[in-house]
C-alpha cells in the first residue's frame, strides 16, 4: 500500500499543474514573437524622404543612423541620379565620423562605377578633403605643430586627388579651392623636409642635412621653407668646411631673400609659422 501511494505522489508531482502548463505555453508564445525580425520602418518611405531623413540624422551628428538609411536609398533608387547622391552623401557622412578609410573606399566605389557622372568633380574634390586633413593647419596654434610635421602620404593623396580635379575640371566651382589646398600641402611637404634637415643638422650629420634641405629647394621651388633650407645648407658647409659651397649658398640666399632674418639671428628668427597664414 506504501509502495502504491509513493509512486502515485511521483506521478501527481511530475504532470504540471493547468495554470503551470498555460503559463509554460504563455512564455513560449511571447518567445516565438520576440523572435520574429523587427519591421523596415522606411518600408514604405519615398526615396526622397529617405534622402531627406539621411541628412537630417548627419546633421544631426547621428553618422550610423544616416550611413544606414544612404545605403537604403542606394538600392531603392538604383540607376537613378539619386542613387549616385547617396554614394556621395555617405561617403561625406563616413568622413564627418571620423571614418576616412571607408569614406575613400566609398569615393573610389563611385568614381568606378559612375565614370562619367556630371558629380565626379565633387568626388575628387572630396577624396582630396578626406585625405587632406587640415585641422592642425587651422587650429595650430593650440597645438604649435602643423601639417608639415605629420605623415606627409595623405597629404601626397590628396594633392594627386585635387591636381586631377583641375586638370580634367578647371572650371569646377571646386578648383579653386583645390588650388588654394595645393599650394598649402606643396608648402608642406618641403616644410616636413626642413624639419628632417634641421634634425639632421643639430646632430651633426651635416651631409644628410644638405641633402634633404636641397630637396626642398629643387622639388618645391619658391616655397617659404626654402629660406631656412637654404640657411641650413650654408651652416653645413661651413662646418665640414667647404667655404666655396658656403659662399655660393649665402649669395643665393641673399639674392632671394635679402631681409632674411636667419642670417642675422639665426634658428632664433621669430617670424610667424608661414601655416598660419591659411
Amino acid at each position: 500500500m506504501f509502495l502504491r501511494r509513493l509512486s502515485a505522489a511521483r506521478r501527481a508531482r511530475s504532470v504540471p499543474s493547468t495554470g503551470a502548463a498555460l503559463l509554460l505555453g504563455g512564455l513560449m508564445l511571447l518567445a516565438g514573437c520576440s523572435s520574429k525580425p523587427t519591421a523596415d520602418p522606411t518600408a514604405n518611405w519615398s526615396p526622397n524622404r529617405i534622402y531627406a531623413e539621411a541628412i537630417d540624422e548627419r546633421n544631426s551628428g547621428n553618422f550610423e543612423a544616416s550611413i544606414t538609411l544612404f545605403e537604403k536609398l542606394e538600392g531603392r533608387a538604383a540607376g537613378t541620379p539619386l542613387a549616385q547622391q547617396a554614394q556621395l552623401e555617405k561617403a561625406f557622412a563616413h568622413y564627418k565620423a571620423g571614418e576616412q578609410a571607408q569614406a575613400v573606399v566609398t569615393i573610389d566605389r563611385f568614381m568606378r562605377l559612375h565614370p562619367s557622372s556630371p558629380a565626379l568633380d565633387y568626388a575628387l574634390y572630396l577624396k582630396g578633403i578626406v585625405n587632406f586633413n587640415d585641422n592642425l593647419g587651422l587650429f595650430g596654434f593650440l597645438s604649435q605643430q602643423d601639417l608639415s610635421e605629420r605623415d606627409q602620404k595623405a597629404a601626397r593623396v590628396a594633392f594627386e586627388s585635387f591636381r586631377e580635379l583641375v586638370e580634367r575640371f578647371p572650371d569646377s566651382r571646386y578648383a579653386p579651392d583645390a588650388r588654394q589646398r595645393m599650394t598649402y600641402i606643396i608648402n608642406s611637404l618641403a616644410q616636413s623636409e626642413v624639419h628632417i634637415a634641421r634634425y639632421y643638422f643639430r646632430r651633426g650629420a651635416y651631409v644628410a642635412a644638405i641633402s634633404r634641405a636641397q630637396t626642398a629647394v629643387t622639388e618645391f621651388e619658391g616655397v617659404p621653407a626654402a629660406e631656412e633650407a637654404l640657411y641650413i645648407m650654408l651652416r653645413s658647409y661651413e662646418a665640414l668646411g667647404l667655404t666655396e659651397l658656403q659662399e655660393d649658398t649665402r649669395r643665393v640666399m641673399q639674392a632671394n631673400f635679402p631681409d632674411s632674418q636667419f642670417l642675422s639671428r639665426g634658428f632664433q628668427q621669430a617670424e610667424e609659422p608661414w601655416w598660419k597664414i591659411w
